[in-house]
């Protein structure tokens, strides 16, 4: 199970990008566990400058705006 999360303050790019890592890996038929992080200060210490942010297994992938979708599924499948 890949464990991903969603740094953000829950605006709708946040939410946004919550609902294509579940799809994502729905269609891909990878188990995901989606974490929401809203909490300002843990959002600065995952070293998030720009909502929303994303990381997948610990390791930041992006932040700022809404994943590509073709590089999501990469992340999902590493």
């Amino acid at each position: 199970m890949k464990t991903v999360k969603v740094y953000g303050p829950g605006c709708k790019r946040c939410e946004a990008t919550e609902a294509m890592v579940k799809d994502a890996a729905a269609r891909l038929g990878i188990a995901v566990d989606v974490e929401k992080v809203t909490d300002a200060k843990s959002i600065a210490m995952a070293g998030v400058l720009s909502t929303p942010g994303l990381s997948v297994d610990g390791k930041l992938v992006h932040a700022g705006g809404l994943p590509d979708a073709a590089k999501l599924e990469g992340w999902l499948r590493a």
